[in-house]
C-alpha cells in the first residue's frame, strides 16, 4: 500500500525520523478490536498488538492506538503481523466523554481532515444536535461539512437548509438523497486522494448508505429505522478506515446515541459565534444574560435577532462543558495525589532497606 494514499504526509514523516534511523516502519491503524488492531502499511494489511511497554505506559483509554492513527511498528512480513511501539503525534481527534458515569476521554477517530456531520431530513432533523456535533467537530481539529440526508423524504428542504444555515455561518452545506445516490458530486471536492473523512451522526441518519454509495459497493450493512421516532439500530458495531476508488480514506463510526461531549471552550465560541460577539457588547464584563442591564445579547433576543432555543442550547451546552471541566480537574487531582502517595511509599521502603 502506498503511505501518500493513507494520508501520510510531512507532518507525520518528522516525527517518525527518529524511529525510521532505527530500523522502524510505519502503519496506519484502519480497526480497532478489543486487543488488536488491522494496521494499513507498505507491508499489506497486518494484524498488531502493542508491546507490553506501550500498554503498561497507558494510564488511560485515550493512550491506546485508535481508528486513523500513525503507529510506529515492527512488521513481521511471513506471518502478516505486526507489534505496535508507539503512536505518532495526532494531527487531528476526535473525542467524547466515555458513555456512563467515568469522566475519561475515549478518541473516536485521529487524524481526520474533514468531518461530514451527517442528519436526516426526515422525522429525525434536530438543529440542537447538529450544533453539539459542530461544538465537537471544531474542538476535534478537522474541518466540518454539514451533510443533509434523505432529501427525498422532505417535503420542505428549503426550510429546512435555511435553518441550518442560520446556525452554521460559513459552514459547507450538502444536501443529499443516498438512497437515491443524488447529490453526491457536491461532496467530490472533499474525497481527494490521502484525504481522511469522519463520518458522524446519530443511529438512523444513513451514514452506512453513504458509505456504500461512495464505495460503489455494499461494505457496509444498512438496516431501516424504526417506525414512529425514524431512530435506526446501531449499524455500524466498529470504527474503520476504508479506503475509497476516489483514493480518499472514510471512517464510519458507530451511531452515537449518548454524545457526550469533550471539548474546550473553542469549540463552543466557534459554534455559537454570533452569541459570542453579542456578549462582547454586553455592558457588564461578567454578564449571565439574564437580568442586567445593557446586556446585548438580551436585546437580540427580545428584537427577534437571536433564536431563544438556540440561546437556550448554548447556556445549556456551556453548563455541560463547565461541570465536565470540574470533574476533570478533580480526577487529575486524585490522580496527582495518588502518584505523590506512591512515590512517598517508595521512599520509605528505600530507607528501610
Amino acid at each position: 500500500m502506498n503511505l501518500d494514499c493513507l494520508g501520510w504526509s510531512n507532518f507525520f514523516a518528522n516525527s517518525f525520523e527518529p524511529y525510521r534511523q532505527e530500523g522502524f516502519t510505519v502503519g496506519r491503524v484502519a480497526i480497532e478490536h478489543r486487543k488488536t488492531y488491522i494496521v494499513y502499511s507498505e507491508h499489506g494489511e497486518l494484524s498488531a498488538e502493542v508491546t507490553g511497554k506501550l500498554r503498561y505506559r497507558a494510564s488511560q483509554t485515550k493512550d491506546f492506538p485508535a481508528v486513523g492513527d500513525w503507529v510506529v511498528i515492527r512488521a513481521r512480513d511471513c506471518e502478516k503481523q505486526a507489534t505496535i511501539h508507539e503512536i505518532l503525534p495526532r494531527k487531528s481527534k476526535f473525542s467524547r466523554k466515555t458513555v456512563g458515569a467515568k469522566t475519561e476521554e475515549q478518541i473516536v477517530a485521529t487524524n481526520v481532515d474533514t468531518v461530514f456531520l451527517v442528519s436526516g431530513l426526515d422525522g429525525d432533523f434536530n438543529l440542537r444536535r447538529i450544533e453539539r456535533y459542530l461544538i465537537l467537530a471544531w474542538d476535534s481539529g478537522a474541518n466540518p461539512v454539514i451533510v443533509l440526508n434523505k432529501a427525498d423524504l422532505c417535503e420542505n428542504v428549503e426550510q429546512c437548509l435555511a435553518q441550518v444555515e442560520a446556525i452554521a455561518l460559513g459552514i459547507s452545506i450538502v444536501v443529499l438523497s443516498a438512497t437515491n445516490h443524488q447529490g453526491f458530486n457536491a461532496l467530490k471536492p472533499h474525497l481527494q486522494p490521502g484525504h481522511t473523512i469522519a463520518l458522524l451522526g446519530s443511529s438512523g441518519v444513513g451514514k452506512s448508505t453513504i458509505t456504500n454509495q461512495l464505495m460503489g459497493t455494499a461494505v457496509q450493512t444498512v438496516q431501516s429505522v424504526r417506525q414512529g421516532d425514524d431512530r435506526g439500530k446501531h449499524t455500524t458495531t466498529h470504527r474503520e478506515l476504508i479506503v475509497l476508488p476516489t483514493g480518499g480514506l472514510i471512517m464510519d463510526t458507530p451511531g452515537m446515541r449518548e454524545i457526550q461531549i469533550w471539548a474546550g471552550d473553542e469549540g463552543l465560541q466557534e459554534t455559537f459565534a454570533d452569541i459570542e460577539t453579542l456578549a462582547q457588547q454586553c455592558h457588564f464584563r461578567n454578564c449571565q444574560h439574564s437580568y442586567e442591564p445593557g446586556c446585548a445579547v438580551q436585546q437580540a433576543l427580545d428584537e427577534g435577532r437571536l433564536d431563544y432555543q438556540r440561546f437556550q442550547n448554548y447556556q445549556k451546552l456551556q453548563k455541560e462543558l463547565n461541570y465536565l471541566a470540574r470533574k476533570q480537574d478533580e480526577r487529575l487531582n486524585l490522580a496527582e495525589k495518588e502518584k505523590w502517595k506512591k512515590i512517598h511509599k517508595a521512599m520509605r521502603n528505600h530507607k528501610k532497606h
